[in-house]
């Protein structure tokens, strides 16, 4: 499987693109993490992923978390809002695979690419990753108080 934690970096390069924003979700940005995953509405790799990340609702709205699924150019929400968004857009933005192949990626509330995944991720690796982010960190000791 392949994966590709982004979010690592002690030094960014703001004029990497691999840091920049996606535009393309600008409307969650500072508000939502997002989840997407590209494939085909049959691709049995997604249905996995969707199944995985939907098992747990609660801990998705605890983590401030959309999920959205994009076939083509379509943008379905499968946790969360999503209105007017245009899935050619994210799906160029985020450099995902060809239209039909699976690939995820988890977006930070700063609206950069964090997590690349090629295979269907479980909600526990996730979730893991999402809570060992400084962001996170605040946000449970903000709740905390």
């Amino acid at each position: 499987m392949s994966k590709t934690l982004l979010y690592g970096a002690t030094k960014i390069d703001e004029t990497n693109s691999a840091y920049a924003p996606v535009e393309s979700l600008a409307a969650y940005q500072w508000k939502n993490r997002v989840f997407v995953v590209c494939a085909d509405k049959d691709n049995a790799r997604a249905a996995r992923q969707e199944n995985q990340l939907l098992a747990d609702r609660s801990a998705l709205d605890e983590r401030d978390l959309v999920v959205l699924k994009i076939s083509g150019a379509t943008v379905r929400p499968l946790f969360g809002a999503a209105d007017g968004l245009d899935g050619e857009a994210i799906r160029r933005d985020l450099e995902a695979a060809e239209i039909g192949e699976f690939a995820s990626f988890l977006v930070g509330k700063d609206g950069t690419v964090k997590l690349k995944v090629s295979e269907p991720i479980t909600d526990r690796e996730l979730f893991a990753i999402i809570d060992s982010m400084p962001m996170r960190a605040a946000d449970v000791l903000k709740a905390e108080k």
